[in-house]
C-alpha cells in the first residue's frame, strides 16, 4: 500500500500537533548529532587507525557525499511508499553504524560505516518536511518548521562536547555505542508513534494546490520556482558557510582582530542564529508574506557583513553586530521553508525538499574552496562582500520564487 492511499489525517489539535513537531524534531536532532559526532575524535581515531588528517576529512566527505547523493532518491521514496517507515528506518541504520564504529578496527571499515551512515542521513529532510506538511495544523506550520531547524542546530551544539565528555568517562568506543544505542532507543519511540505520523496533508490547511498528476517529476523539479527554491538554499549556504569558516580569519586579517575575539563574534552570530530560528518561527505563523520577512533579513545582513568589513568595530560593537545578524539568518530559515511549501504541489513534498536541501551541500562543497581562494590570492575583507553578495543574490531568488509560485490549477475531477 503506497502512502497515496492512506486516508488523510483529521485535524488534530495543540496535543496532536506537538507531539508530531516534538517527534520530528528529535529525529532531527539526531541527524545533526552524528554528523558532528567523530571530528571531536579525530586526534584519538588518528593515533587509534595510525592514518592521517586527510584520511579523517576522507571519512567526512564520503558521508556528505552520500547524503547529498541520496536525499532526492528518499524523496521519491517518500511520496511513492510514505515517509513514517523511511524515517524510523534511516534513523535505526545511522545510529547502528556508529555504535558499529565503537567497535571497529580498521580504516576502511570506519569508511565503509560512515558512508552507510551518510546514505541513512540522506533520509531525515525529504521525510520531516513531509511529514511536518501533513501532520501538522496550518496555524502552527511556522513554528513547526522553526523548531524543526531549531533541533537540528541543537544537535550540531550538544554533540562535541557530549561525545569528549563520555569518551572521558568510559572510553571513545564506549561513548559511541553508548550514542548509537540513544538513536536506536529515539527510533524505538518514533515507531511506537507511527501512527501519528502522516504522509497527506491535513484538509484544514490553506489554499488549494495544483497537483501534479499530468506533469512529470522531472518537469515539477526543474520548474522556475523549484529551481527558485534550490537556488535559495545554495546561496544561503554559501553566505552562511563564508561565515561559519572563513569569519574568524577575515577578521584577524583585515583588522588585527585577536582570535579570541573573533571567536566570540562567532559564537554570538550562531546563538543569536538559534534565536532567530525560534522568532522567525512565530513570525511565519503570523503573516503570509514569507517573502518580505526574508528579503529584509537578507539586505539588512548583507549591509551589516559590508560594515564589518569598513570599519573597525569595538569589541562590543562586533560582538553586538554579529549576534544581530545571526539573529537575522536565523529568522529567514523558517520563511524559507514556508516558502518551498508554497511552491510546492500536495503530496511532492518528499521529492521536492529532497531536491531543493541538496543546495546545503552544493553550498557546502563550493563556498571553501571559493573564500579559501579569495583569502589566499585577493584582498581579505573580499570575504565579507562575497558574503554580502550572496545574501543579494539569495533576497532575488526569494522575490522570483513567490512570483512564479502559482500553478495551474488542477481539474476538480
Amino acid at each position: 500500500m503506497t502512502a497515496d492511499t492512506q486516508a488523510a489525517p483529521p485535524a488534530g489539535g495543540a496535543f496532536s500537533d506537538v507531539k508530531v513537531i516534538g517527534l520530528i524534531g528529535v529525529a532531527h536532532f539526531f541527524s545533526h548529532f552524528y554528523i558532528l559526532l567523530l571530528p571531536p575524535l579525530f586526534p584519538v581515531l588518528r593515533e587509534q587507525f595510525g592514518i592521517s588528517f586527510l584520511e579523517l576529512g576522507l571519512i567526512m566527505t564520503v558521508f556528505s557525499g552520500a547524503t547529498a547523493s541520496t536525499q532526492l532518491p528518499f524523496g521519491y521514496l517518500v511520496d511513492r511508499f510514505g515517509a513514517r517507515w523511511i524515517l524510523i528506518g534511516g534513523l535505526a541504520l545511522e545510529a547502528l553504524a556508529f555504535l558499529f564504529i565503537g567497535f571497529g578496527d580498521s580504516f576502511w571499515g570506519l569508511l565503509a560505516l560512515m558512508a552507510v551512515a551518510g546514505v541513512a542521513n540522506g533520509v531525515y529532510h525529504p521525510a520531516d518536511y513531509a511529514i511536518l506538511s501533513a501532520s501538522v495544523s496550518g496555524p502552527r506550520m511556522g513554528r513547526a518548521f522553526s523548531l524543526h531547524t531549531f533541533a537540528g542546530f541543537a544537535g550540531f551544539a550538544v554533540a562535541p562536547p557530549l561525545v569528549i565528555f563520555l569518551s572521558e568517562m568510559m572510553g571513545w568506543r564506549s561513548a559511541l555505542v553508548v550514542c548509537g544505542v540513544a538513536g536506536l532507543v529515539t527510533a524505538a519511540a518514533l515507531l511506537l508513534s507511527a501512527r501519528s505520523l502522516h504522509t497527506k496533508r491535513k484538509p484544514d490547511d490553506g489554499a488549494p494546490k495544483p497537483a501534479t498528476d499530468k506533469a512529470s517529476s522531472r518537469a515539477l523539479l526543474f520548474s522556475f520556482p523549484i529551481l527558485m527554491c534550490l537556488g535559495f538554499y545554495t546561496m544561503t549556504a554559501m553566505g552562511s558557510g563564508g561565515l561559519n569558516n572563513f569569519l574568524v580569519s577575515a577578521l584577524n586579517l583585515v583588522h588585527g582582530t585577536e582570535i579570541p575575539v573573533a571567536t566570540g563574534a562567532l559564537t554570538g552570530y550562531l546563538v543569536g542564529t538559534t534565536i532567530g530560528i525560534l522568532f522567525g518561527g512565530y513570525l511565519a505563523d503570523k503573516t503570509s508574506n514569507h517573502n518580505v520577512i526574508a528579503a529584509f533579513c537578507f539586505f539588512a545582513t548583507a549591509v551589516m557583513i559590508a560594515m564589518v568589513a569598513t570599519v573597525d568595530l569595538p569589541e562590543p560593537l562586533l560582538l553586538a553586530s554579529l549576534t544581530v545578524q545571526g539573529i537575522m539568518h536565523g529568522m529567514i530559515m523558517p520563511s524559507r521553508d514556508m516558502i518551498v511549501r508554497s511552491v510546492t504541489p500536495d503530496g511532492q513534498y518528499g521529492k521536492v525538499f529532497g531536491f531543493v536541501t541538496t543546495g546545503f551541500s552544493i553550498g557546502g562543497i563550493v563556498s571553501p574552496i571559493i573564500f579559501g581562494f579569495i583569502l589566499d590570492e585577493f584582498a581579505p575583507e573580499l570575504v565579507f562582500y562575497a558574503i554580502a553578495g550572496f545574501m543579494f543574490l539569495s533576497m532575488f531568488t526569494v522575490f522570483t520564487s513567490v512570483r512564479w509560485r502559482r500553478l495551474p490549477a488542477a481539474d476538480p475531477a
